[in-house]
């Protein structure tokens, strides 16, 4: 065992030498396909076009799209130059999308059309009405003074952006030997992407994760299902968070193995792409197993190919888990972790019995010491006893960006990542995940900031406080709901709070939950007690009949 030091670019380049004609990456519902040497190919002419609209080693490109074939072709050639990709939520609304363009001093967008009714152009101009008047390249924003470029992921043209087919040729027309003195400088300790998370606290961060965090991570999870060269993996996760674009592309990068992507998830799309391409591992969320097993065709498809894979996100069912076991042939895995740890902490293996799969989030990686440390004493847990999910290792992410108060507030001074989740080791090294210690709301895989979405309903007219809190769901795990305190003289109702965060924040953010007091409970000191305003959702819900457990 070992830990490689070969950055992304480098992984691209050793398959497109060893296996030129293999398939690496398939759409099978378009019939779209590459070999590792095409693929790489198109890369170093992206690479090289991004050169030409002068992005640098170390500027932000962000990638704002689907998984459609050329965000994959972005994110490795940012790598290939030493350019940082900032992975962007497709659920990003102007709200979100202006923070992160300011705060990751973003150099480059990159972006599709939209998303599910998000209209990716008219949110851009909304944000940068100078795009449409400035010459592409010289973009100079007042209110982002770092943009200098959006290029448009696609053929049509929208005024004051490249688009990738542009990008691709102008970089046909580049200094071969420029750009591979470029490609040596770079270090695999360098950031190589930065994604956006709520963190444990607060407003989004950027996580800077290097070659060394993602390569090795995605290696590892990959051993851990016994990956080759041979496995098809069935890509239906988005490619914007770690489960995409490190538990599945870092691992067939480093394996040679085959993606077989979904643009955007659909169950019909993703069974059928399993059965055309006998794909030999699958990921998703439990909501996707669930909405698959239910398709009303799911029996047409033959999914005997399926040997493994993995269920993440979300506390996965015992009696999902064990369908997926049977009736899709699949010894799935659980991975535990969260972004800053690239995000691999602990895994069950392929090999491990049902009830170790099914009931704990497995052992600890490789090269990753993983400690349930007592959140009063600082002391280590012994087995069975309760108390924070640590790690330190080739995986804590190198920082958040321009944020060391944030940084040095997770990880201790003996380099241990706080979780802020509570968990426990078994006798017999296996960890279980018990709750958590953060306020941090999981919806279907999402992480939810209370204090971001408190932060926002602040600016709504007729709102004197809110708090927001998580609220079981059967469907998605955890839900939103707020309380709120209205100012004197405001009618305000559930359906004008809903009516205010449409198109601004992130559809999965809207509280599903609107409950409206005099007061909230607090402690002696006066500190806001969310653990009875949890309570009080669960009984507000009952009152009104609604059923969410």
């Amino acid at each position: 065992m070992e830990l490689f030091e070969k950055t992304i670019g480098e992984w691209l380049e050793y398959w497109a030498k060893e296996t030129p004609e293999r398939e690496y990456l398939v759409y099978a519902d378009r019939n779209l396909r590459f070999t590792w040497k095409e693929y790489n190919e198109r890369v170093d002419n992206m690479a090289k076009g991004l050169m030409a609209i002068d992005v640098k080693k170390g500027d932000h490109v962000g990638i704002f799209a689907q998984n459609v074939p050329d965000w994959l072709t972005f994110v490795y050639a940012c790598a290939k130059i030493g350019a940082v990709a900032v992975t962007l939520n497709t659920s990003c609304k102007e709200h979100e999308l202006a923070f992160i363009i300011e705060n990751s001093d973003m150099h480059t967008l990159c972006m599709t059309e939209g998303d599910n009714g998000n209209d990716f152009i008219k949110t851009i101009y909304s944000l940068i009405p100078e795009l449409k008047t400035s010459e592409r390249g010289r973009l100079k924003s007042n209110r982002f003074p770092a943009m200098r470029n959006v290029v448009f992921i696609g053929q049509e043209k929208h005024r004051g952006m490249f688009t990738t087919a542009e990008i691709l040729l102008l970089g046909s027309y580049q200094n071969n030997e420029e750009y591979f003195q470029l490609k040596k400088s770079i270090n695999c300790y360098d950031v190589v992407n930065m994604q956006y998370t709520s963190g444990t606290t607060g407003f989004p961060k950027g996580v800077m994760l290097t070659h060394h965090n993602i390569t090795n991570n995605g290696f590892y999870t990959g051993e851990h299902m016994k990956f080759t060269k041979d496995d098809k993996l069935c890509i239906c996760v988005p490619l914007f968070h770690c489960f995409g674009i490190v538990l599945a592309v870092m691992n067939c990068l480093t394996h040679g193995c085959t993606q077989v992507m979904v643009e955007k998830f659909d169950a019909l799309i993703t069974l059928a792409s399993v059965h055309k391409e006998r794909c030999t591992a699958l990921y998703g969320v439990p909501t996707m197993f669930i909405a698959e097993l239910n398709h009303p065709m799911f029996n047409l498809f033959d999914l005997t190919s399926l040997r493994t894979g993995i269920m993440a996100g979300a506390l996965c069912p015992i009696e999902l888990m064990r369908n997926v076991n049977e009736k899709m042939y699949m010894n799935i895995t659980s991975v535990y972790g969260l972004t800053e740890t690239s995000p691999g902490m602990t895994q069950t293996r392929v090999d491990d019995s049902f009830e170790v799969r099914c009931t704990t989030v497995g052992r600890e990686y490789e090269f990753v010491e993983v400690a349930v440390i007592d959140p009063k004493t600082g002391d280590r847990c012994p087995d069975g006893v309760e108390g924070e999910m640590c790690c330190k290792g080739y995986n804590v992410m190198k920082g958040y960006y321009k944020n060391q108060v944030a940084t040095n507030q997770v990880i201790d001074a003996n380099g241990f990542l706080h979780s802020g989740d509570l968990g426990m080791r078994d006798k017999n090294g296996n960890y279980r995940i018990t709750g958590r210690i953060k306020d941090i709301i999981i919806r279907g895989g999402e992480n939810i900031s209370p204090i971001e979405v408190e932060d926002f309903l602040y600016q709504m007219p007729g709102v004197k406080d809110v708090q927001v809190v998580a609220i079981a769901s059967p469907r998605y795990g955890e839900d939103v709901a707020a309380f709120i305190i209205k100012k004197d003289g405001y009618d305000v109702r559930e359906e004008d709070v809903r009516d205010f965060c449409k198109d601004k924040i992130a559809r999965y953010k809207i509280p599903r939950y609107v409950f409206f007091v005099d007061e909230y409970p607090l402690t002696g000191s006066g500190k806001i007690q969310k653990f009875k305003l949890r309570e009080m959702a669960l009984q507000l819900c009952k009152e009104r009949g609604i059923e969410i457990v």
